[in-house]
């Protein structure tokens, strides 16, 4: 069986002083958390409105050509994580990021002014284009520790969920106050700010890893497409954001049956979210200092897949708005545990050299996932329905549960960079 290491060091425990951020590395993971969030909140505070708000262009009668300008950001996303990971190792972190920030910004201003749909569509093709994540995390494994890491990027999950929530709190506001042009054209806004957070406000980067030539680039790839452990992550994040996508097909209308409007859903999620933050940080944490990151894994991806065998059991028995809350609780501890936990090992797995590689094929599977679970998911939903749609997802996590389990967390180090 492969491991995630080669040598299963579980049993050892980081010293306490070495499970402390220095200033730097606070400054570093609050500033690139920031930089994220910026950008994800710019993402996500179209979604709750776009398909209404886009119906009201020349072409959004078409509800399949909605879909389509909804999704494309995700699909040009996934050609281009690879790419511009490879980049971020060849030519530098901060460079790439602000080119795809610049990119994000454009493609908010060709959406801001779309007299039609095909031009929206366009928009969010460019915004795809900008596809940083890969680079982001890459730069934050650069200026982190192995021992801190996993809380750095947990900052940065949280952000993005915290951004999730807020997003559907104020989406339906904002629409009725700007519309989506103007919502469109706040996105762009953000990622200048994020910008600015990049050149003024980020530490620099380092240097010592980048590799001089693409003979070099191509080697790295070829190594993280051949690491078993990096492997597995990749099929996990698959799994879990296809999991994630599919399940809100059916948990909207699940909430509606239970009694709660539309328009109130966030009331459920925002309360969720936050909760589920604080229960993983005051657990993750202390189970990685005491060498025990491989049981937090493995029991986050089995929360997520109870929580799919228990909406597949009730979801033709109306269950009740605390049901589904305590349910939608637990999902998001597992999902924001493996969030932080995921690019975490990736980066600790990668060689230095070609950690923007093997981010980028990490969160090129992350956007394969999204689409994947978006456009199954809706089929699902209208073919088998709720239960059938829960069903798949509680085999999906059955069998990536199946996968990890031989895994061994990579052996803990305060100096490993």
């Amino acid at each position: 069986m492969s491991t995630l290491s080669p040598s299963p060091a579980n049993a050892a425990t980081t010293p306490p002083d070495a499970a402390r951020m220095t200033p730097a590395e606070r400054r570093a993971s609050a500033s690139l958390a920031l930089v994220f969030a910026l950008r994800m909140l710019g993402l996500f505070i179209v979604l709750p409105v776009f398909a209404l708000e886009a119906a009201r262009l020349p072409g959004g009668e078409d509800a399949a050509r909605v879909g389509f300008a909804m999704g494309l950001y995700g699909l040009t996303q996934a050609f281009l994580q690879i790419p511009l990971g490879l980049a971020s190792d060849r030519f530098g972190r901060k460079p790439v990021i602000v080119a795809g920030l610049l990119l994000f910004a454009l493609g908010s201003g060709i959406a801001a002014w779309a007299p039609d749909l095909t031009w929206l569509a366009i928009g969010r093709a460019v915004q795809g284009a900008g596809a940083i994540s890969a680079a982001v995390t890459a730069f934050l494994a650069d200026v982190t520790r192995d021992s801190v890491r996993t809380k750095a990027m947990a900052m940065v999950g949280a952000s993005i969920a915290l951004m999730f929530a807020l997003s559907l709190v104020l989406a339906p506001a904002l629409a009725a106050w700007v519309g989506l042009s103007g919502i469109f054209a706040l996105t762009g806004a953000l990622a200048l700010l994020a910008i600015a957070v990049v050149i003024w406000v980020a530490p620099p980067e380092p240097r010592e890893h980048r590799p001089s030539d693409m003979q070099q680039l191509r080697a790295g790839l070829a190594e993280v497409l051949r690491h078993r452990g990096l492997l597995r992550l990749n099929l996990g994040v698959f799994v879990l954001h296809a999991v994630q996508l599919a399940m809100w097909m059916a948990v909207p209308a699940l909430l509606v049956a239970a009694g709660l409007p539309k328009a109130d859903h966030a009331h459920v999620y925002l309360p969720a979210v936050v909760a589920s933050l604080l229960v993983m940080g005051g657990v993750l944490f202390p189970m990685e200092r005491r060498g025990r990151l491989r049981a937090a894994f493995l029991i986050a991806i089995a929360l997520i897949g109870a929580v799919q065998f228990a909406l597949w059991a009730l979801a033709d028995a109306s269950p009740s708005l605390w049901t589904l809350g305590g349910l939608l609780f637990v999902f998001f501890i597992g999902f924001n545990t493996l969030e932080a936990s995921q690019p975490s090992l990736v980066s600790k797995l990668a060689p230095a050299h070609a950690r923007g590689a093997a981010l980028g094929v990490y969160n090129t599977l992350q956007s394969v996932g999204f689409f994947v679970g978006g456009a199954v998911g809706g089929w699902l939903a209208r073919a088998h329905g709720a239960p059938g749609l829960f069903a798949v997802c509680a085999v999906a996590m059955l069998v990536w549960l199946m996968v990890a389990w031989p895994m061994q967390a990579p052996p803990p180090s305060a100096a490993r960079r």
